[in-house]
């Protein structure tokens, strides 16, 4: 495969990067020629991915094993990378689960689970990582969720983060906009990963290949955000096709 130079020379940190979107994400950025920083709670699978994005594509990278739902582990993450690199120029939002469904019937436990890693975290990472950011004119991107967008009876907890997400990176776009940030949400449907539907199976063996968006697409909307030079791409949406035929 032929390496781009547009991210050449620049640093983007992943968070959830050990599979799914944010291993196909760790790909796109590093077949661009981004140095990557790989985080994520799993040591091993990030060691792995890490190899195989030196090997091919002859970039750096950085395994930094972090739980987003730790302030203190999210600040060692953007330390060692500015420590490693020197910088950061992109920031990918990503870490992100679901638990349970119906509200009177959802444990406290899971409630927290939720709120600290699709809210804390995305906060902790993204205020960590604003003044390296600012400095080199980069991008935040955020992965929202379609359940960021529209109401969902099945699982409302979830969606409330998600809705928080979006709005919390429109704002902080209103915030650093001025500064020369590029900040993103991209915002997928039903995408063929480990992500766990509300039943406990996970969405790659609820959908058969062709019924749902591949994690590649949505890395390649992340990376398409990523490389605008001078603008700033608002919002992505990636859909399968047939996700508004028959409600949702």
């Amino acid at each position: 495969m032929t390496v781009a130079d547009r991210l050449a020379g620049q640093v983007a940190v992943v968070t959830g990067a050990s599979s799914g979107i944010g291993a196909a994400t760790c790909h796109g950025l590093a077949n661009e020629g981004a140095d990557v920083v790989l985080a994520a709670r799993s040591e091993d699978r990030l060691a792995e991915l890490a190899d195989d994005l030196e090997t091919e594509y002859g970039v750096e990278t950085l395994v930094v094993p972090t739980n987003v739902r730790e302030e203190a582990d999210v600040e060692t993450l953007i330390e060692k990378t500015v420590e490693s690199f020197g910088g950061v120029d992109v920031l990918v939002n990503n870490a992100g689960l679901s638990r349970g469904s119906d509200v009177e019937d959802l444990s406290t436990v899971d409630y927290e689970t939720m709120q600290e890693t699709n809210v804390d975290g995305v906060f902790y990472a993204t205020r960590a990582a604003i003044p390296h950011v600012r400095e080199r004119e980069g991008h935040l991107i955020f992965v929202g969720s379609f359940a960021g967008q529209y109401p969902r009876s099945f699982n409302p907890v979830y969606a409330a983060s998600k809705w928080w997400t979006r709005g919390f990176a429109k704002s902080v776009a209103a915030q650093v906009g001025d500064d020369g940030v590029g900040v993103t949400v991209v915002n997928p449907a039903e995408v063929r990963s480990e992500f766990e539907t509300t039943d406990g199976a996970t969405f790659a063996e609820a959908f058969e290949e062709g019924e749902a968006s591949e994690p590649e697409e949505v890395a390649d909307a992340i990376v398409f955000a990523a490389t605008r030079a001078g603008s700033s791409i608002s919002e992505i949406d990636v859909n399968r096709r047939d996700k508004f035929a028959d409600g949702f």
